[in-house]
């Protein structure tokens, strides 16, 4: 498994590059998924990877880039149900295992990914 037990979520996953990876595994996911694929049809999944990986090594302790400077998720109107989460929460866990990623930062992953669960969950 690959994990570093010292430094930020973003230098035990292995920087930018690996993130990217784990990312374009996710969103790959999604698009077959049948709750998430749906909301991909017509998307630009290139851009989403990117803007994915951005999010989440900027929320996890690596460069800020241009995501410190831009809105929330919650501005943009980004809701999704409680069906649709599990199942992003659910490919985002097989992703990280399928690229190694030990249960210790599987966990703190997914727990990040909860920490925006109130700002996107419809109500």
């Amino acid at each position: 498994m690959f994990a570093h037990s010292e430094g930020t979520l973003y230098q035990r996953l292995g920087g930018a590059d690996r993130i990217a990876c784990i990312v374009d595994d996710a969103i790959d996911r999604h698009a077959v998924n049948p709750v998430l694929a749906p909301r991909l049809r017509g998307r630009d999944l290139p851009e989403l990877k990117s803007l994915g990986t951005t999010l989440v090594c900027a929320g996890i302790g690596g460069p800020p880039g241009e995501a410190s400077r831009g809105p929330r998720l919650r501005s943009n109107g980004v809701r999704v149900s409680e069906r649709e989460y599990g199942a992003t929460r659910d490919d985002v866990a097989a992703a990280l295992r399928e690229q190694g990623v030990a249960a210790a930062e599987v966990e703190e992953v997914l727990a990040f990914l909860d920490s925006w669960v109130a700002e996107i969950l419809e109500r």
